[in-house]
């Protein structure tokens, strides 16, 4: 599965309704808070809020839509978590304005192509993340390389399946 270059005449651009961008990132923020209770690997391995950032970041291919998308998501995860607000909105708005970038770049069709990109910005989320939190809030923070191309790899690999089935909510502009 190849990574193709497009030109900005090849670029598909999409659009979703009202309810699907406003649901979709609730649910996912509903679930990210919930199935960890019944789950506990849940909580390490995996990051539905950043899954959805990107798709919707890498489906509108607007770095500003991409960017307001990860800062708005992110704050939302912020205010249900207990980090202090503004290190998953910072990260995320990273995040979303680089996928939205790339999405104008590369084919992010493709399964392979959506698998790549998925590990390359869970990678770059933990280490925003680990920067910011380290960094300028002066959290304690462990960082392993292991630990985080694990979750990377399975964040990676649960988003092939569900960015194909959040396609169908995509409406052509």
């Amino acid at each position: 599965m190849p990574i193709t270059y497009t030109s900005n005449e090849q670029v598909e651009v999409y659009r979703f309704s009202i309810p699907v961008t406003i649901g979709i990132p609730l649910l996912a923020l509903f679930l990210q808070s919930f199935l960890p209770l019944r789950f506990p690997l849940f909580r390490d391995y995996v990051d539905l809020p950043l899954l959805i950032t990107i798709f919707f970041a890498m489906a509108r291919r607007n770095p500003i839509a991409g960017l307001f998308t990860g800062a708005i998501i992110g704050l939302a995860q912020d205010m249900l978590g207990h980090n202090p607000i503004g290190i998953y909105g910072i990260s995320k708005t990273v995040v979303g304005y680089g996928a939205s970038s790339l999405g104008v770049k590369l084919d992010v069709e493709n399964a392979g192509a959506r698998l790549l990109v998925t590990l390359g910005f869970y990678l770059v989320h933990s280490a925003v993340h680990y920067t910011v939190g380290h960094g300028l809030v002066n959290m304690t923070q462990t960082w392993s390389w292991s630990h985080g191309i694990l979750a990377g790899l399975a964040n990676a690999i649960l988003a092939v399946p569900l960015f194909f089935l959040l396609d169908k909510f995509k409406q052509r502009t």
